[in-house]
């Protein structure tokens, strides 16, 4: 069975749902609630308000401590720790620096043996026996 449609009710279908859209208001969702609120009790909408103020104040609360406790730490951190932490790294590239000359001085086994300024004392190297004097 064929049925053939007319060019007149093709016409009336798409007028309908083009007449459909037209009356399609466009609503935020805030709007949309708010509309909504006329099926709840008033105690619930009290309930659901005095919940939102809350959790507001709540998470205010908690960034403002949470930035506080960040400022508090990252200061602490840059005034106590990072002082030593540069001061440790100067005396470790000295040494290292101070390892490499007695390196290039006394030949590559001097570094490791430990022979050298630091453990003569006051940076001479070792005296050699000379003539000693006649008494």
């Amino acid at each position: 069975m064929v049925s053939f449609i007319s060019e007149s009710e093709t016409d009336d279908q798409n007028h309908s749902i083009t007449e459909e859209e037209d009356e399609f208001i466009e609503e935020t969702i805030g709007e949309r609630l708010w509309g909504l609120t006329d099926m709840f009790p008033e105690i619930v909408q009290n309930s659901i308000s005095v919940i939102a103020t809350f959790s507001m104040r709540g998470g205010k609360n908690v960034i403002w401590f949470t930035s506080k406790a960040i400022w508090i730490t990252s200061t602490s951190f840059m005034m106590l720790v990072l002082p030593v932490m540069l001061e440790i790294e100067r005396v470790t590239v000295e040494e290292q620096q101070l390892q490499q000359q007695r390196q290039i001085l006394l030949g590559p086994n001097a570094a490791a043996s430990g022979y050298g300024p630091s453990t003569q004392g006051l940076g001479a190297l070792p005296s050699m026996p000379g003539p000693q004097p006649k008494s």
